[in-house]
């Protein structure tokens, strides 16, 4: 049973702690999924997530903002139990992020639904030859009367080949670098938009690269202000960078729980392996990394809560960190589970491959190296 002492901490308000209470429940009742049809599994997962009423934390409105501690709160509790599950609540947020913090009140009829599960949201900002460069796009989106013409392509979509709309960045030329990029609401049957590629990795999940040719739309679809891309990117990513960092909170807390049920439970000359100090040092080090890395998150989510502009700073502290540990943590249990550490099928050995992304999405750890220096050199 994972640690739930921290939903103590000042943090957290009683609708948290219900929150989470609730979401445990669902949690064992539903999870872990199949993944063998991953497509499948993501649909299932979105459908159910919105029907339990999960996914109306994806969103938000002036009258009731986004609350980042609820969406930490729920992307841990889902990691710990299933990473396609935190996949699918998460892309629901992300996907839709620009539609819930600049769009118009057309575009946010998409909102009503992706938070009831009944369509699901991509998120095209990655480009072939620029990864965390976002100021590099090349995908335009030309003037063509009263709307626009996109081309070029985005690769390491989530969702790509399975969503139903897609929040995609190009450059509209308004000005150089990161000032001439926009961003616009596309229905993934949009004529001219196609998936050329299915991407496999090491821990699946539906991911593709689209090809946007002559992919006509009409100037409703610009989200926000023309040149404002980046702008609404970078907002977007304030807000959930944090979210990533509980997604491997969770992943390291579940990690943490395996480790010590295997060396309580595993004996070596007689004692269990828990009575050997090498290895109750290698269980304080863990148990340090989730700490930390709890510290670290709810501190970013709390900050933006209570009304901070951006939390650029705190967000990349908390990602960096976390993602980090959490790889800490739950090699060391692998290490711990000797020989079945490595064995398809354990628990340690999914969490092993499903962490590894997380050090490189939303920003990759050096990009945040970056982020949090230039912060400390007020630059």
């Amino acid at each position: 049973m994972a640690d739930t002492s921290f939903l103590q901490w000042p943090f957290f308000e009683n609708r948290h702690r219900k929150l989470a209470a609730e979401l445990e429940s669902w949690c064992a009742a539903n999870l872990p999924v199949d993944h063998h049809d991953v497509d499948a599994a993501c649909r299932m997962l979105v459908r159910k997530l919105g029907e339990a009423g999960f996914l109306i934390y994806t969103t938000g409105d002036a009258a009731k903002p986004l609350d980042v501690r609820s969406l930490c709160l729920i992307r841990e509790t889902l990691a710990r139990h299933d990473g396609l599950a935190d996949f699918s609540f998460a892309m629901q947020g992300l996907g839709m992020g620009p539609v819930t913090l600049f769009g118009d009140a057309a575009q946010r009829g998409w909102l009503a639904k992706t938070t009831q599960g009944q369509a699901i949201a991509g998120f095209a900002l990655t480009e072939p030859a620029s990864g965390s460069d976002v100021a590099a796009s090349t995908m335009t989106a030309a003037r063509h009367g009263d709307g626009y013409l996109l081309n070029g392509e985005k690769t390491y979509i989530s969702n790509g080949g399975i969503a139903d709309v897609y929040v995609v960045f190009a450059r509209t030329g308004d000005a150089p670098g990161a000032r001439g990029l926009s961003a616009f609401l596309v229905p993934a049957d949009a004529e001219g938009l196609s998936v050329v590629e299915r991407i496999e990795v090491i821990a699946p999940h539906p991911l593709a690269r689209l090809k946007f040719d002559d992919v006509a739309l009409p100037g409703s679809a610009l989200i926000g202000k023309s040149g404002d891309g980046f702008k609404v990117a970078m907002s977007v990513l304030d807000v959930f960078r944090s979210t990533v960092g509980a997604a491997a909170l969770g992943m390291a807390r579940r990690a943490l729980d395996e480790a010590l049920a295997r060396v309580k439970a595993r004996k070596i000359q007689g004692a269990a392996l828990a009575e050997l100090q090498m290895v109750q040092g290698h269980i304080a080090d863990m148990a340090l990394d989730v700490d930390a890395a709890a510290l670290l998150v709810y501190r970013a989510a709390w900050t933006k809560d209570n009304g901070a502009a951006r939390v650029s700073r705190e967000a990349a502290m908390a990602k960096l960190h976390a993602t980090e540990a959490a790889q800490r943590v739950i090699d060391m249990a692998v290490q711990l589970f000797g020989g079945d550490g490595v064995r398809s099928g354990m628990v340690v050995e999914r969490l092993y491959r499903e962490i590894r992304a997380l050090r490189i999405y939303e920003g990759a750890s050096d990009v945040q190296r970056v982020i949090i220096a230039r912060a400390a050199l007020g630059s």
